[in-house]
């Protein structure tokens, strides 16, 4: 399933309750409500939020852009591009996991239980899943698995085999390893302070799962030096690809131009919009960031 981005968002942001007043309504801009925004560790925040059910229309892969407050008075003019992590459609709630680092997510890291936080989404062309695909390999660094976290859940509800390798630099960062367990992933961390996460180590872990039968399909985000090695690995084995791009956005569904990426097919180098044409692409016509 995939959605067209709206040209424009609504005039006045829907909250949760209001959802018979706009039945028609895919993307759209939204008041979410802060149920939680705590810390995961010294560098990331785990947000929920309570929202509208039209946000609750999301696929993984695709994203929200927030309009986040300011950290230090002065006006924060463009929203914040926001890829999902978590969809629990029972309790209407949506979840990002981020990395306080610019003014946007400093801002974002302020709001309390109780706070609006303006949102509008979903937007952009997410993963997709082949029928015939029995198991997957997800690889993301950092707050790039937060991206792939929903695409497992996908998986785990489609009864596919999911096998995570969570790389970081140490310990204390490896991101959602209990999240993907959770879904039944078999998860392997790689870390920088020991050497697992040498791009030879995770070559040879990746040749060793299409070698089980384990790997009928790669995925990954958040690392040029990762998407480069499973392209070269994908490519030598007939292993498919998915990757999800990460990119400075303005508007988030098409209109200036500002998310462009070069991309090259059948030989042939092209631009492409990562808001509207992704931000999902198929890795092997992914040049990188």
């Amino acid at each position: 399933m995939s959605y067209e981005p709206c040209e424009k968002y609504t005039d006045s942001a829907l909250r949760f309750g209001d959802e018979d007043h706009y039945p028609e309504r895919i993307v759209g801009e939204f008041l979410g409500e802060v149920v939680s925004n705590d810390w995961v560790n010294g560098e990331y925040k785990h947000m929920i939020l309570k929202v509208h059910a039209r946000a609750l229309d999301s696929y993984a892969g695709q994203f929200f852009h927030l309009l986040c407050p300011s950290p230090d008075g002065a006006e924060v003019y463009m929203r914040r591009p926001m890829s999902i992590y978590r969809i629990d459609k029972a309790a209407s709630q949506i979840e990002f996991l981020y990395k306080c680092e610019g003014r946007g997510t400093r801002g974002m890291g302020m709001l309390k239980e109780g706070d609006d936080f303006n949102l509008a989404g979903p937007l952009g062309k997410g993963f997709t899943l082949d029928p015939k695909w029995k198991n997957i390999v997800v690889l993301g660094r950092g707050v790039g698995l937060a991206t792939l976290a929903p695409l497992s859940q996908l998986a785990a509800e489609k009864g596919v085999g999911i096998t995570a390798i969570l790389s970081a630099r140490n310990p204390g960062v490896v991101m959602s390893k209990d999240l993907f367990e959770g879904f039944g992933a078999t998860t392997i961390p790689v870390l920088d302070t020991d050497g697992t996460s040498d791009v030879a180590n995770v070559e040879k872990i990746l040749n060793g799962l299409i070698d089980e039968g384990k790997a009928d399909a790669f995925f990954t985000c958040g690392s040029n030096r990762l998407l480069s090695l499973m392209k070269k690995v994908g490519k030598a084995r007939g292993v498919p690809g998915q990757v999800a791009m990460e990119q400075i956005m303005v508007c988030g569904f098409g209109a200036c131009y500002v998310c462009m990426r070069t991309f090259e097919i059948d030989g042939e180098k092209t631009l492409k919009r990562v808001c509207r044409d992704g931000p999902v692409f198929n890795m092997q016509e992914a040049v990188g960031w």
